[in-house]
């Protein structure tokens, strides 16, 4: 592999950059009008403009990429997430072209990418998951209701196709199923372009964990222990950690087995991360995702493994020479998100960035594609960094996270920073182990006393 085509934006695009000339790799970076200006966009071998703002003009534009590809003589192709990551279509015409995708073939990502096959396919495998339909729900009222009601409520309602936090609905009473049932189906098509939902048990104070795994696509997997992901707002993760509090060895052996196992038996390649919701003791699939996540750098600074890396190195076809049994977890790390949005009523805040000092310091990174002057556009999610702190243990890593919230300095725009450090000097965060619930009634008690 001797040229790359990284097919996203922002603080993704710099990362897989650096890792691919790490290895001597060249790059090639696409970008919309929008972000001639973006770091990894200077900094790469070749650059290819494809298209206007609108992500389904540039970012999402399967043709533009590919020719992208094509025209610069790229060896490969680099999803990073969001966009096209987990495109089973765009993973079917890379591969059709000639081209390396990294990361899972495109018949493992249709599989993950529904949601009822994924649950199918890890039950098959012996990963443990929530009770529900199993299946599609059928047009039946009456056999939802029996459903339903064998279920237990409160369950919840899924789109298949469905994903960062759309097309869901959690129901309490029997009064609420059918209507809910069908809205959600309403909602499925017009969203996804695909009416199909099921049904299942709604947990009511779960965490969010998650099991980064990799694979060579021989046969061959590891786990690289757990996250804890379950500071989230409206569904999407805010502050991570790893590993996870409260979680034992055995605990994270056990179920790291089982994902490895289950990669295994798929013949994965690359980078995933199993999602659970853990209650009681207990850990329930919710889905895989099969691509390199936002909060991979907290399992790098714990393991000391290079994720970013081994998708390389894998997709060049390299077995993976690691063992799960080999791999050390040592202190812990926190992922703060750094969001140019206002911190108390969330609203995105675009604009030109006056002045930017990031911080530093023992076991600080910055992940980021912000400068003094870039202008943040609109058009885009509103990740705009993710600072990680590292400690040998976790009073430590937030004493340190702590103080790098002291030192950034982003002028010009708003954002989530203070945020980070009131939820730094919550009792509850502090004591850890907090359900995914517990962000939205933060913030909300946080609005009722300001």
């Amino acid at each position: 592999m001797k040229k790359v085509l990284i097919a996203n934006r922002g603080e993704i695009a710099l990362r897989i950059q650096r890792a691919c000339h790490e290895l001597g790799i060249k790059t090639v970076a696409i970008y919309s009008t929008a972000d001639r200006e973006l770091m990894h966009v200077q900094l790469a071998d070749e650059a290819v403009c494809i298209g206007p703002p609108s992500p389904a003009e540039s970012y999402l534009n399967i043709p533009a990429v590919i020719s992208a590809a094509e025209i610069t003589g790229a060896d490969a192709i680099h999803p990073g997430y969001g966009f096209l990551a987990e495109n089973a279509n765009f993973v079917e015409q890379v591969e059709k072209s000639g081209f390396t995708f990294i990361g899972p073939d495109h018949e493992t990502i249709r599989t993950m990418g529904d949601k009822i096959s994924a649950i199918k396919t890890m039950k098959k495998a012996g990963i443990p998951c929530i009770p529900g339909s199993d299946g599609p729900l059928g047009k039946n009222d009456h056999e939802n209701v029996l459903l339903a009601k064998k279920i237990g409520f409160p369950i919840i309602i899924k789109a298949a196709a469905g994903g960062g936090g759309r097309g869901m609905r959690v129901v309490h009473e029997e009064s609420e199923l059918l209507i809910a049932i069908s809205t959600t189906m309403a909602e499925a098509s017009s969203s996804f372009g695909d009416p199909t939902i099921y049904m299942e048990k709604f947990l009511q104070n779960p965490r969010h964990i998650e099991i980064q795994i990799l694979g060579d696509g021989k046969g061959h997997a590891i786990y690289l222990g757990e996250r804890d992901c379950s500071l989230q707002r409206r569904h999407q993760k805010i502050l991570e950690e790893a590993p996870a509090p409260g979680i034992t060895s055995k605990q994270r052996k056990t179920i790291g087995e089982q994902c490895a196992a289950a990669c295994q038996k798929l013949k994965y390649r690359g980078a995933g991360t199993f999602e659970f919701l853990y209650e009681n003791g207990e850990f329930y699939f919710i889905e895989m995702n099969t691509r390199i996540q936002v909060e991979h750098p907290i399992t790098e600074a714990i393991t000391g493994i290079d994720i970013a890396k081994w998708q390389l190195l894998i997709a060049s076809g390299e077995k993976l020479s690691l063992k799960s049994k080999e791999i050390e977890i040592k202190g812990h790390a926190i992922e703060c998100r750094i969001n140019a949005e206002d911190p108390d009523n969330f609203l995105p805040s675009p604009g030109k960035i006056s002045v930017f000092h990031a911080p530093g310091g023992p076991g600080i990174r910055v992940d980021s594609h912000i400068y003094q002057s870039y202008v943040v556009p609109p058009f885009y999610d509103s990740l705009i960094g993710k600072i990680i702190s590292y400690g040998e243990t976790r009073e430590i890593a937030i004493a340190k996270m702590r103080n790098a919230l002291r030192e950034i300095v982003i002028e010009g725009i708003k954002t989530n920073v203070p945020l980070h450090q009131r939820i730094l000097e919550d009792k509850k965060f502090l004591k850890g182990g907090v359900n995914i619930h517990h962000l939205e009634n933060f913030c909300k008690n946080k609005a009722r006393a300001g």
